[in-house]
């Protein structure tokens, strides 16, 4: 019976990882042609029906694609965080509080910010294994920010823990029946969006790698193969992120397809907020987080820790 459980619960995280992967694909896809109707033009429309198969030419065009590395790098880490930081993005799936079949984590938040804070290390190992002076910047810019953030993001998400003083992902969908968290915690949760946007390296934060108009970042000497998995692992967060945001502020997880829907939704304003807003200053980044998200989320903590001693 045990050996049958451990199955089912294998092809589930299987079947599970498959459906992020193509869920990855087409997001690609939707950014592409919503950032193309934003700047008045098609986006991609020739590849099968109105482009609907260009994620997969994409797949095929990088994955078959001669991988080539620096001479002077660092061989076994340039090659291997790619693979690291694609697994990670993958492995905080299983926290999707599924009634059945997978693993019920009760502590699933804990593990969230454990694999997060895992993410760091890739990202610096890949700018610092390049050997490229673009790429060490690039990566120490990125962690510098990824580590701001996620202070910020840490404090906001322990407001609504507080509420519920629960870990389990489950226990959010049942405190959220009646009245959803963005009510009771509105400024906490465009915080949240914006910590959001500056932990998945997203316009107008994405100081590091500047798509529109420098090179790259940490990942400018990477191609093919090892540049496919580190633009997967960050479409895979983005994903992510978006149904943690609907999880902790928008009703939590329910089996239907609002929560679905809501999930686009939110991975649509990653893409509407880099069609619209111009990059932000470096600087005025780390203020951001440091001067203003910081007291912000700290004083409701402190707010919300005064009203569970009243209750």
């Amino acid at each position: 019976m045990l050996f049958n459980d451990l199955l089912m619960i294998l092809i589930g995280i299987i079947i599970m990882i498959l459906g992020v992967l193509i869920g990855v694909a087409f997001l690609t896809l939707l950014e592409r042609k919503l950032l193309g109707y934003i700047q008045i033009r098609k986006g991609p429309n020739k590849v099968g029906f109105m482009g609907i198969l260009q994620p997969f030419s994409d797949a095929i065009k990088l994955f078959t694609k001669e991988q080539t590395y620096p001479s002077y790098s660092n061989y076994i880490s340039y090659y291997f965080s790619p693979v690291v930081s694609f697994v990670l993005s993958l492995i905080i799936w299983t926290l999707i509080p599924y009634y059945f079949n997978l693993i019920s984590f009760n502590l699933g938040v804990m593990f969230f910010l454990c694999c997060t804070s895992m993410g760091v290390y890739t990202v610096m190992i890949a700018g610092w294994s390049s050997n490229s002076n673009y790429a060490l910047l690039g990566g120490l810019r990125a962690v510098a920010q990824t580590i701001s953030y996620e202070v910020s993001l840490i404090l906001i998400l322990m407001s609504s823990i507080l509420i519920i003083m629960e870990f389990n992902m489950i226990m959010f969908s049942m405190h959220q029946e009646f009245i959803w968290f963005i009510i009771l915690m509105y400024p906490l949760t465009l915080c949240m969006f914006s910590s959001m946007l500056a932990e998945t390296n997203r316009t107008p934060f994405d100081f590091a790698e500047g798509e529109s108009e420098l090179v790259s970042g940490f990942n400018i000497e990477y191609s093919s193969g090892g540049f496919a998995l580190i633009f997967l692992a960050e479409y895979s967060s983005i994903l992510f992120m978006s149904m943690l945001f609907v999880m902790f502020f928008l009703g939590g997880y329910d089996m239907s397809m609002i929560f679905y829907l809501k999930l686009v939704f939110l991975s649509f304003l990653f893409i509407w907020v880099r069609g619209t807003l111009p990059r932000y200053r470096y600087d005025k980044l780390m203020y951001l987080a440091w001067k203003s998200y910081l007291p912000i989320s700290l004083n409701f903590l402190l707010f919300f820790m005064g009203i569970k001693l009243l209750i």
